[in-house]
């Protein structure tokens, strides 16, 4: 196991502000803090094999980053049983969580409740984590294979799972911890989000160029949105109006929540990575694994700017709200 920050220099500290990054890296196996104004790497941080996605504490002190295992979603490999937790100011590693079985935990989130919620893909469940006892306090079913990304409702209530090869999504009740329904999709599925609002959720097929949109009043598809080419991750911006998706052909789409019409489009390299919108709705970051780049788009000028060149095998994305991250001096 690595615990022990990576340094190129010496420890400063720095104030976290909500545009520093959190990273996950697969092919390094680490954890990466980046400062989005400077765009430097503030802190690396080794982490196990692998970890695909990273989730900030909402008192932006922690950093907790599932381990997954060695493969690909559906795919042979390593079984992962853990999620690391990663203190931000110090940028080590300060405890593990033990899911008491191999499950490949991928996806992480924080519910109003203020408690951890992580995908366990092997037990077709979402585990219910509470932060202060690092233990787990339930585990609701999905009922589906592969349920590799959710969403949590802003009240927290509901969450809503995308299930890859099962093709569908599963709509889980947090409150009494049971199945509410499944709403198939497609043949194949990849990442889902959701309007600020909980009244829409997106998923992507991966078959064929379109998007679901789903009801969460009817918890149905409501209606298609056809783009370009196949769409892998998408996130929504504070407002609701803009849906930012990345194609695995290297496309950034900007779609226009109200007629379902893409009004933007960007090349980029392939984004086979998450895409995620900034907190105050100035920027929109997709990470590009194949291309070891962050993408930055600026959603107030429409201009892509230049990428955030790290290595490869980036991934996971998220934002850290408040605390202190230790700096790098530069030599």
């Amino acid at each position: 196991m690595k615990h022990a920050i990576l340094l190129c220099g010496l420890l400063l500290p720095s104030l976290l502000s909500a545009q520093n990054l959190l990273v996950a890296n697969q092919v390094d196996h680490t954890l990466l803090i980046i400062d989005t104004a400077s765009r430097k790497t503030l802190a690396t941080v080794g982490v196990d094999i692998n970890g695909h996605e990273v989730i900030a504490s909402p008192d932006g002190k922690l950093a907790y980053v599932p381990i997954y295992g060695n493969s690909g979603v559906g795919k042979p490999g390593t079984d992962g049983s853990t999620v690391q937790v990663i203190d931000i100011a110090s940028g080590r590693a300060v405890n593990i969580i033990d899911l008491g079985k191999r499950v490949r935990p991928h996806c992480a989130k924080f519910g109003p409740d203020g408690m951890l919620y992580v995908s366990a893909e092997l037990a077709k469940a979402v585990d219910v984590i509470d932060p202060r006892t690092a233990k787990i306090v339930a585990e609701v079913p999905t009922g589906q294979i592969d349920s590799h990304m959710f969403a949590i409702t802003p009240d927290g209530s509901r969450a809503y799972a995308a299930n890859v090869f099962a093709g569908s999504v599963s709509v889980l009740d947090l409150r009494k911890r049971l199945l509410i329904s499944t709403i198939p999709v497609a043949g194949e599925v990849q990442r889902i989000s959701m309007s600020p609002d909980g009244r829409a959720v997106y998923t992507h097929d991966q078959q064929n160029p379109r998007i679901a949109v789903i009801d969460t009043s009817k918890n149905a598809i409501s209606r298609w949105w056809d783009v370009p080419s196949v769409v892998y991750s998408s996130a929504v911006t504070p407002d609701g109006r803009w849906l930012v998706a990345n194609a695995l052909s290297g496309k950034i789409f900007v779609v226009d929540t109200t007629s379902g019409k893409v009004q933007h489009t960007y090349d980029i390299p392939a984004a086979s990575g998450e895409a995620i919108v900034a907190p105050d709705g100035g920027r929109a970051y997709v990470s590009c694994p194949q291309a070891g780049t962050i993408e930055v788009l600026d959603l107030n000028t429409w201009q892509l700017e230049k990428p955030i060149q790290l290595t490869r095998g980036v991934d996971g994305l998220a934002f850290a709200a408040t605390g202190s991250v230790p700096a790098q001096a530069q030599n």
